[in-house]
């Protein structure tokens, strides 16, 4: 978050940086009593923790209905990837060509030519370190085995061969759909890259994070709402009202940086008493912050 903040910083990107901030400091200030920690959430998507929150909320209210698609496939769509500098251009032309898809069959659907689509997606955008691109495509979870096949050959005919091929497509039947769920309902972007994509098998060396480039693509991503339904609705979640507790029973814990985790000031304890392992140590302290 601190790099990401810099790198905001020198672009100027100013909203984008307090959002960063403020990851940065959730949960930094916490309480716990009767064995349970209470804090104030970013709720942000660039923070692993509230995604995570988020991710186990939207498996819980879609797989009741998904585990009943008895012919489910997955789906990847993708076209060619850009340069950092057309990257926003790329994500917009990527949603702008689903919704188009999306008008056709609903058309041919209202004049009783066609089914209508039914299901959920996700944008996702990785960055290539090696070839300095990042590559916008879609995850989806579809009814049946057609509608993955209509999704890829309108995609086709959008983007043509110059854009895309139909070996960067994909479909598959739905084996695992709590696995595909995860795989569907996950972070924007990856921490995480591979240097090179092509000895990820082979090589020794560990993947790292490319901050710089993680920015751009929360940058291109910003407003834009990355998981979606289409063809259902979901029934009203009902509200459960929380019981509110009185005490004064509690330990305040303030998290510090330099010892990797909560301390508190009245007595003195670490609240998990955490120790960074070499390797993600190493990945911290080897970012990558120049590359776009």
């Amino acid at each position: 978050m601190l790099a990401l903040i810099d790198i905001a910083k020198e672009h100027k990107h100013f909203e984008l940086m307090q959002s960063y901030w403020n990851t940065y400091h959730c949960q930094s200030h916490i309480q716990s009593y009767n064995k349970k920690t209470f804090g104030k959430y970013c709720k942000n998507r660039h923070c692993t923790h509230c995604y995570a929150i988020r991710k186990a909320n939207i498996i819980n209210r879609y797989y009741p209905i998904l585990k009943n698609w008895n012919d489910a496939y997955f789906v990847t769509l993708t076209s060619r990837a850009v340069k950092a500098h057309n990257l926003k251009r790329n994500i917009d032309g990527t949603l702008r060509a689903f919704r188009k898809i999306k008008d056709r069959v609903r058309k041919r659907s209202e004049r009783g030519n066609d089914f209508n689509l039914v299901g959920i997606k996700s944008l996702e955008c990785n960055f290539n370190a090696t070839k300095k691109t990042c590559n916008p495509h879609l995850h989806l979870i579809v009814q049946t085995e057609e509608m993955a096949n209509l999704l890829i050959d309108e995609w086709l005919a959008i983007w043509t061969k110059e854009h895309t091929h139909i070996v960067a497509q994909d479909k598959r039947p739905i084996n695992d759909l709590e696995h595909c769920l995860i795989e569907i309902i996950k972070y924007g972007s990856k921490i995480f890259t591979e240097p090179d994509i092509k000895k990820k098998k082979t090589s020794k060396v560990p993947p790292k994070i490319y901050a710089n480039a993680l920015h751009n693509i929360f940058y291109a991503m910003k407003g834009i709402r990355i998981f979606d339904r289409f063809g259902f609705n979901l029934q009203k979640q009902l509200k459960v009202k929380n019981q509110k507790t009185f005490t004064k029973d509690y330990q305040n814990w303030h998290f510090d940086l330099k010892l990797n985790d909560w301390y508190n000031f009245e007595t003195g304890e670490l609240l998990t008493n955490y120790k960074c392992s070499n390797e993600l140590d190493y990945l911290l302290q080897n970012m990558e912050l120049n590359i776009c």
